[in-house]
């Protein structure tokens, strides 16, 4: 690996600019016609978020999931509870979520806190998903050490053997996380590295006041 390749790699972001004072006064709507304009945009998966949260040895850690609901009550995604992010969650509900869409040279970070959803909402989901996900769930001990693929591949077998005529119910370990945020930024790449960063905070009052940060 040559490092002086990596120290010139960059990129200039020219495709637009973004006004604190032409934002939505929501930063729900403001994701909404973002996100949006994400799914029109780019070719992959426009709802992947990294999910950042302090494990309980106090180390943080970060993965991808999937936003899979989000309305003025928070950002949705669902994961085994027994799970390492669950473990970090149980230990410290304030994660942050980050989204970078490099298609339109914007990112939304979004901090707050993440409670776990009702067991019907949970329910209504699970069913929704294509019956090899719904038995994979039942199939993973996520993040425990296996000894092999083999594990998991016989795990599965038999339980398409179980659930060949009936339905599959949802695991009592797994479900849906809300974050409910209380501060969201959203940043749009500009020229020059001054790149545009608006910053919705949550107020005690329960407003959202926005401002602008220096990049």
């Amino acid at each position: 690996m040559n490092r002086d390749d990596i120290s010139q790699m960059r990129r200039s972001y020219t495709l637009a600019g973004l006004d604190e004072h032409a934002v939505a006064p929501s930063p729900f709507a403001q994701f909404s016609d973002w996100f949006a304009e994400a799914r029109a945009s780019i070719s992959g998966e426009a709802n992947a978020m990294t999910l950042s949260t302090v494990n309980p040895d106090n180390t943080p850690s970060a993965r991808i999931v999937l936003l899979k609901d989000m309305d003025e009550r928070g950002f949705v995604f669902y994961t085994n509870y027994d799970s390492a992010k669950g473990q970090a969650i149980a230990h410290n509900p304030h994660v942050c979520l980050n989204f970078f869409w490099s298609e339109l040279e914007r990112q939304v970070r979004i901090v707050g806190k993440a409670e776990k959803i009702s067991p019907e909402e949970s329910d209504a989901y699970f069913q929704s998903r294509p019956l090899e996900s719904r038995l994979g769930a039942w199939a993973s001990a996520q993040s425990s050490v296996i000894a092999g693929r083999a594990v998991l591949e016989e795990r599965f077998a038999a339980l398409q053997e179980e659930y060949a005529e009936k339905p599959v119910p949802l695991p009592p370990f797994w479900g849906g996380y809300r974050v409910v945020p209380y501060e969201m930024e959203f940043w749009q790449g500009r020229v020059g590295r001054l790149h545009d960063r608006i910053v919705y905070r949550l107020a005690e009052a329960g407003e959202w006041r926005i401002s602008r940060r220096a990049p």
